[in-house]
């Protein structure tokens, strides 16, 4: 006993004294651009909504999202830096022509900045289920829901939103081909999915309009932040009017529209220039981190690593990776599972939360899911639950969803694992560890 109790005192050190391993922390270029940019801007006074900063990110964005590996294919899209992702998902949908009383296809299965700025414009969200590979919006449900709607209601969806799920590519000319067959636009919520392609094009260059985050656990950061790709000259015209309150060209303010204020301030764009000497090696460590999660997890029976289909259609920048973890495996201390109520926020939101009555839902993770998160917790390792899709979110609970279990069904087998630039081969293999140690049998 006295062996025993010691032996947990030098573990219990041990992790007290390990730095906590975050699921995607912010990380700055070596050399230090960002400060450079940000100095440059303090310099010059340049510390409003516009600036060098803010017109030099988005030439660097519009280099970066219009390459593309068919040759054969140039693209000129043109795009806008705005204050967060959720306002490049209104300005898209805005721009698209969505109004009140339309219906908006979202994926059910996504962060809710994808579908909050429909009901923004008085929108109702109909929430469209995914298909098990890519765990993205299923084309053949989603037309599906396309017909349905129109035979219910006498009108076509105002416009189609695909989310690139923890930066996994969705089925792009598939969704494309369904969306021109019925004449609706297409807002590609890729806010997870910088750098991430289809068939060797960037995501968020298919559709009307693309989203890009830049928030702090994003591919680069600039603190908080986002952007709209755009298709052309005059569509982003269309949109920087929005973004700067619709102001007219007269001596005075005049607005014949209702706008926004939504730019991105020119410190912001400093830190997001420094980022993007830096974002190649972003992607390229992320992948690296997904194959060694890949590898290491092989062999434990019952964990899952998910995995980009392997045809060579799919190039994703697996911003976060995730596992699924089968029902019957047995986790240390699952009997205790939601026995107790979570009084702090869980994973990136800042302490911000309003407090529960009771520590479960109708839709939550497998005990044993849960169990492991709080294993991975103890042991200083950021984990989280994947999404909770959005027709099992009270808020949308009155939404038309067409459903087929898929998102339920990894909700409860599914957890996030650390990916981000500051996490190392041994915080990986670390993890790997603690996985299999809090595994029974």
């Amino acid at each position: 006993m006295v062996l025993q109790g010691n032996t947990e005192r030098i573990n219990n050190k041990y992790m007290s004294e390990r730095k906590r391993i975050y699921l995607c922390l912010a990380h700055m270029s070596e050399d230090g651009m960002e400060q450079k940019y940000v100095k440059e801007a303090f310099d010059t006074n340049w510390v409003v909504p516009l600036g060098p900063n803010v017109n030099g990110f988005e030439k660097d964005l519009e280099e970066f999202v219009n390459r593309n590996d068919n040759e054969n294919e140039k693209l000129s899209k043109r795009v806008v830096a705005l204050s967060a992702g959720t306002a490049a998902v209104h300005l898209g949908l805005l721009a698209a022509g969505v109004k009140a009383g339309d219906e908006v296809i979202v994926q059910s299965f996504t962060f809710c900045a994808s579908t909050h700025p429909v009901t923004y414009l008085g929108a109702t969200p109909i929430l469209v289920d995914s298909e098990p590979d890519t765990w993205n919006i299923d084309p053949d449900l989603l037309e599906v829901a396309i017909k349905d709607r129109i035979e219910k209601t006498r009108k076509k969806p105002a416009a189609i939103v695909p989310v690139a799920l923890y930066g996994m590519p969705y089925k792009a000319d598939r969704i494309m081909e369904i969306a021109n067959k019925y004449g609706i636009p297409v807002v590609e919520d890729a806010a997870e999915g910088f750098g991430s392609k289809y068939k060797g094009q960037v995501l968020g260059t298919f559709g009307k309009y693309g989203v890009l985050s830049f928030n702090g656990n994003k591919m680069i950061t600039t603190s908080g932040g986002g952007a709209l790709i755009t298709e052309d000259e005059d569509h982003w015209r269309e949109i920087m009017m929005y973004a700067t309150q619709y102001r007219e060209s007269y001596p005075y303010y005049q607005h014949e529209k209702i706008g926004y204020n939504y730019r991105m301030s020119n410190i912001c764009a400093g830190i997001g220039r420094g980022q993007m000497t830096v974002v190649d090696q972003h992607l390229k460590h992320h992948k690296h981190v997904q194959k060694m999660y890949e590898e290491l997890l092989a062999g434990v029976p019952g964990v899952h690593v998910h995995s980009q289909p392997d045809n060579g259609d799919y190039d994703s920048n697996y911003w976060l990776c995730t596992i699924t973890i089968d029902e019957n495996v047995k986790v240390k201390g699952q009997e205790n599972a939601y026995k107790t109520i979570v009084t702090g926020a869980v994973g990136g939101a800042a302490g911000v939360i309003h407090a529960a009555e009771s520590a479960h839902t109708d839709c939550e993770p497998n005990a044993n899911v849960e169990a492991m998160r709080v294993a991975l917790d103890k042991a200083q390792i950021e984990a989280r639950p994947v999404w909770k899709p959005m027709h099992k979110q009270p808020c949308y609970k009155d939404a038309p969803a067409y459903v087929n279990g898929v998102s339920e069904a990894i909700f409860k087998v599914g957890m996030c694992l650390p990916a981000g630039p500051y996490v190392s081969d041994d915080d990986v293999r670390y993890i790997v560890d603690t996985i299999k140690e809090n595994i029974i049998g």
